[in-house]
């Protein structure tokens, strides 16, 4: 098996920290995702970041785009993420592979954001810190796009995350709980925003405050470079959207309820929680005896996502950083 050339490590320490504007008071300290939590990543950036990923995977690998995608649904149900089984099988360079998935010439005109939204993140009490499993070039690149750098004091992307000689992305704990008590915060102060409900309910245990984001959730995507069957008869039998969206999230859990693929991972890809391949490749038998869906073709519809209800690990469930401010006291700050 070949080795992976070796990656630049940097701590968590190690993000650089700047003096932000806005209202910084108070004892709060938000803990930001970036990629559909502070701009719109599924209109245009993730579906980019999903074919420069199929295209990476078929240039090293030398074959065409549907046998790249046929391989992506393979390694992310073996090992929970595309990366992975490229540093196993092919010995990729994790940094290289990132920057190969986020090569974005045209990025300004590729990000969405909602109007006002740096005055909302000023407005905002408290500390405020980017927590992103992007790479920090990229992340950074957004953010300046955004306009919205100067509302954070430090940006942890990827690349900090190492903990132990290890590189622990969201939704690993140890890595949550060393940046917090780097940064000397009890868990108690902290608010994690994400869109993620994985990685909410992950961190749920750890006694820190959680904000789910669901404006940009426009369509249910599985994290994997997959699909997430609707039932057949659904449609037939007039099932309302949100029951079916909810039965299928419920069905998916069941098939991977454990989290230990996810700590594994060298990093979750941002493209990969909410964009499968294009190509329709098939699924292989599971372990619990369930057939594994097809990946999803470039042709089929996307299912819009109006989820309704607030899981009891989610302490508030808002739209928009406007509507964050307006539900503080929900989340205790």
């Amino acid at each position: 098996m070949p080795t992976p050339t070796p990656t630049p490590r940097r701590s968590l320490r190690g993000a650089r920290r700047r003096r932000p504007a806005g209202d910084n008071s108070g004892r709060t300290v938000w803990l930001f995702d970036l990629d559909n939590t502070l701009h719109d990543a599924s209109h245009a950036i993730f579906p980019a970041i999903n074919q420069l990923m199929t295209a990476y995977v078929a240039r090293v690998i030398g074959c065409d785009e549907a046998t790249a995608s046929e391989v992506r649904v393979k390694y992310w149900q073996r090992y929970g993420a595309t990366l992975l089984g490229m540093i196993r099988h092919h010995g990729v360079d994790p940094a290289d592979f990132l920057r190969a998935a986020h090569d974005f010439p045209e990025l300004a005109r590729m990000v969405r954001v909602q109007r006002g939204l740096a005055a909302h993140l000023r407005r905002l009490p408290g500390r405020k810190i980017l927590l992103t499993n992007a790479p920090a070039q990229y992340a950074r690149a957004v953010m300046r796009v955004a306009g919205i750098a100067h509302c954070f004091e430090r940006v942890v992307a990827v690349e900090d995350m190492w903990v132990h000689g290890h590189l622990r992305p969201k939704p690993d704990r140890r890595m949550l709980r060393r940046l917090l008590a780097q940064q000397g915060v009890a868990p108690h102060r902290a608010v994690l925003v994400e869109d993620t409900l994985s990685h909410l309910k992950r961190y749920a245990g750890t006694g820190i405050r959680t904000a789910w984001v669901t404006g940009y959730l426009r369509t249910l995507a599985p994290s994997r470079p997959h699909a997430v069957p609707l039932p057949a008869d659904a449609a037939v039998a007039g099932v309302s959207g949100d029951a079916v969206l909810r039965s299928a999230l419920d069905a998916e859990d069941r098939r991977h309820a454990g989290h230990a693929a996810q700590e594994r991972s060298v990093t979750l890809v941002a493209a990969e929680t909410q964009d499968p391949p294009a190509a329709g490749a098939q699924g292989t038998a599971g372990a619990a005896g369930n057939t594994a869906p097809q990946a999803l073709p470039a042709s089929a519809p996307r299912i819009r996502a109006r989820i309704v209800n607030r899981p009891g690990y989610v302490d508030v469930k808002v739209q928009s950083m406007r509507q964050l401010k307006q539900r503080m006291r929900g989340i205790g700050s």
